[in-house]
Protein backbone atom coordinates (compact mmCIF):
# COMPACT_ATOMS: atom_id res chain seq x y z
CA UNK A 1 0.00 0.00 0.00
CA UNK A 2 2.76 2.49 0.82
CA UNK A 3 4.13 2.05 -2.72
CA UNK A 4 0.95 3.78 -3.92
CA UNK A 5 1.47 6.68 -1.52
CA UNK A 6 3.70 9.69 -2.01
CA UNK A 7 5.15 11.49 0.99
CA UNK A 8 3.90 15.06 0.75
CA UNK A 9 7.07 16.56 2.22
CA UNK A 10 9.20 14.84 -0.45
CA UNK A 11 6.80 15.92 -3.20
CA UNK A 12 7.04 19.51 -1.98
CA UNK A 13 10.84 19.45 -1.92
CA UNK A 14 11.16 17.84 -5.37
CA UNK A 15 8.61 20.16 -6.97
CA UNK A 16 9.44 23.33 -5.02
CA UNK A 17 5.92 23.54 -3.61
CA UNK A 18 5.03 25.13 -0.29
CA UNK A 19 3.52 22.57 2.12
CA UNK A 20 0.87 25.17 3.05
CA UNK A 21 -0.41 24.99 -0.53
CA UNK A 22 -1.07 21.26 -0.11
CA UNK A 23 -2.90 21.97 3.16
CA UNK A 24 -5.05 24.58 1.40
CA UNK A 25 -5.93 22.07 -1.34
CA UNK A 26 -6.86 19.53 1.31
CA UNK A 27 -8.99 22.08 3.18
CA UNK A 28 -10.87 22.90 -0.05
CA UNK A 29 -11.48 19.18 -0.62
CA UNK A 30 -9.44 19.11 -3.83
CA UNK A 31 -7.13 16.36 -2.59
CA UNK A 32 -7.26 13.78 0.17
CA UNK A 33 -4.30 13.34 2.45
CA UNK A 34 -3.61 10.14 4.36
CA UNK A 35 -1.66 10.06 7.60
CA UNK A 36 0.37 6.93 8.32
CA UNK A 37 2.60 6.87 11.39
CA UNK A 38 2.50 10.69 11.63
CA UNK A 39 3.65 11.11 8.01
CA UNK A 40 1.32 12.82 5.51
CA UNK A 41 0.81 11.11 2.14
CA UNK A 42 -1.12 11.62 -1.07
CA UNK A 43 -2.29 8.65 -3.13
CA UNK A 44 -0.58 8.27 -6.49
CA UNK A 45 -3.97 8.41 -8.25
CA UNK A 46 -4.24 12.09 -7.22
CA UNK A 47 -0.82 13.01 -8.59
CA UNK A 48 -2.12 14.14 -12.01
CA UNK A 49 -4.58 16.55 -10.40
CA UNK A 50 -2.02 17.77 -7.87
CA UNK A 51 0.50 18.50 -10.63
CA UNK A 52 -2.20 20.41 -12.51
CA UNK A 53 -3.13 22.44 -9.41
CA UNK A 54 0.54 23.27 -8.85
CA UNK A 55 0.85 24.59 -12.42
CA UNK A 56 -2.31 26.67 -12.10
CA UNK A 57 -1.22 28.09 -8.76
CA UNK A 58 2.44 28.82 -9.47
CA UNK A 59 2.49 29.38 -13.24
CA UNK A 60 -0.88 31.09 -13.72
CA UNK A 61 -1.25 32.69 -10.26
CA UNK A 62 -4.70 31.16 -9.72
CA UNK A 63 -5.59 31.03 -6.03
CA UNK A 64 -6.94 27.89 -4.35
CA UNK A 65 -10.53 29.12 -4.49
CA UNK A 66 -10.12 29.68 -8.24
CA UNK A 67 -8.64 26.21 -8.62
CA UNK A 68 -11.70 24.81 -6.85
CA UNK A 69 -14.04 26.65 -9.24
CA UNK A 70 -12.07 25.52 -12.30
CA UNK A 71 -12.05 21.90 -11.11
CA UNK A 72 -15.81 22.00 -10.46
CA UNK A 73 -16.42 23.38 -13.95
CA UNK A 74 -14.18 20.73 -15.52
CA UNK A 75 -16.07 18.03 -13.60
CA UNK A 76 -19.39 19.42 -14.87
CA UNK A 77 -18.08 19.49 -18.45
CA UNK A 78 -16.98 15.87 -18.10
CA UNK A 79 -20.41 14.87 -16.76
CA UNK A 80 -22.13 16.69 -19.62
CA UNK A 81 -19.88 15.06 -22.22
CA UNK A 82 -20.69 11.65 -20.75
CA UNK A 83 -24.40 12.47 -20.87
CA UNK A 84 -24.13 13.60 -24.50
CA UNK A 85 -22.33 10.36 -25.36
CA UNK A 86 -25.02 8.33 -23.59
CA UNK A 87 -27.80 10.20 -25.40
CA UNK A 88 -26.09 9.76 -28.77
CA UNK A 89 -25.92 6.02 -28.11
CA UNK A 90 -29.64 5.95 -27.28
CA UNK A 91 -30.45 7.85 -30.48
CA UNK A 92 -28.26 5.49 -32.49
CA UNK A 93 -30.15 2.50 -31.07
CA UNK A 94 -33.52 4.07 -31.90
CA UNK A 95 -32.53 4.76 -35.53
Amino acid sequence: MTSELIIIQEYCIQNQVEPDFIIQLENEGLIQVSVVEEERYIHISQLKNLDQYVRWYYDLSINVEGIDVIQNLLDKIDEMQNEIHRLKEQIRLID
